[in-house]
């Protein structure tokens, strides 16, 4: 027996401690629903803020904090509950973070991130590795990264972070026993400054997009100093729990992201200027379309709307009197 009439008016005294009681169920049912929200996290870079808006879009019912800061930052605000999770990588999370020895698995890594209550997962697919760069111009003989020792006089001009990683300048110096005293800089400056003549070299990510705009040859880690740079997914061990929806969404984009992939998104950013949210959608729009029989992309995509317009269904079907505002 409903409690209001057409107008919306309370027809007896329990009917409208009836329907206060529910009223005050649903909102705190409402209230729970818009806090448990996937948080999605993001670094300061390009490639960063483009994954962390495909993680959030996949999963629906999320929210990306982007451009949280460097690893360091951003691994904290994992660790700490304040996201969900996050885009990394293999070569990153062991050596970085974990302090693993060179060449650590991943299941090395997880087994080194559960007693934080964390997990790696969900490879996307394609790698991501650190290299020193210089325009093809003024390269000359230039091939390998053991050829630095012989011209100390390069300048240098590396992002911060990788100055002062594990992974980065200090150990790279070491291996190959490298003379230069290089600046430091933001890496979204470094190829202007590289092509105005400020510098000769810098640090890149092997998918960034302006490696070829700029004509730059990319020199060959001869002595394997660098680890592998697989591009996964950080998260809290009870985001599965949590989210099971989102989480089998995002577990559908494991191996979906090539490398070309993934330079042509950075590339629809940095050089076409287009913003991350729509290069995700785009590229989540053309994948779903891609994707045939269940369990691909397209099905779980299919799932997660499914889910989400039944949730509001069933809301709508459960309160009846409530009055549009």
């Amino acid at each position: 027996m409903s409690y209001f009439s057409r107008s919306g008016v309370l027809r007896t005294a329990s009917g409208w401690l009836a329907g206060l009681l529910l009223a005050l169920g649903l909102a705190g049912m409402c209230q729970a629903q818009g806090a448990n929200i996937l948080r999605v996290g993001s670094k300061r870079f390009t490639e960063s803020y483009i994954l962390g808006e495909v993680l959030t879009q996949a999963a629906g019912n999320a929210r990306h904090q982007a451009g949280l800061g460097n690893t360091a930052i951003v691994f904290e605000a994992l660790r700490t509950g304040s996201i969900d999770l996050y885009p990394d990588y293999t070569g990153t999370l062991a050596s970085e973070i974990l302090k693993l020895p060179p060449g650590a698995t991943l299941a090395q890594i997880n087994d080194a991130l559960a007693p934080m209550g964390l997990g790696a997962g969900i490879a996307l697919g394609f790698e991501n590795t650190y290299a020193l760069a210089i325009p093809e111009a003024r390269a000359g003989t230039l091939q390998r990264l053991s050829d630095l020792a012989r011209q100390p006089r390069l300048r240098l001009g590396l992002s911060h972070e990788f100055l002062g990683r594990a992974d980065g300048w200090p150990g790279l110096a070491r291996r190959y026993g490298l003379p230069q005293h290089p600046v430091g800089l933001d890496h979204g400056v470094a190829y202007e400054a590289l092509a105005a003549g400020q510098i000769d070299m810098i640090d890149i990510y092997s998918t960034d997009a302006k490696i070829r705009k700029y004509h730059l040859r990319v020199l060959e880690d001869d002595l394997h100093f660098f680890p592998r740079y697989d591009a996964v997914v950080v998260y809290r061990l009870d985001v599965p729990r949590r989210f099971p929806a989102a989480w089998k969404t995002l577990q559908a984009l494991a191996g979906r992201i090539t490398a070309a992939d993934m330079v042509a998104m950075n590339a629809a950013a940095e050089i076409d200027g287009r913003s991350f949210a729509t290069i995700a959608r785009d590229f989540l729009s053309g994948h779903a379309a891609q994707a045939t029989g269940r369990g691909g992309l397209a099905q779980a995509l299919l799932d997660r709307d499914t889910l989400r317009l039944t949730r509001r269904h069933v809301a709508l079907v459960a309160a009846p009197w409530v009055r549009p505002r």
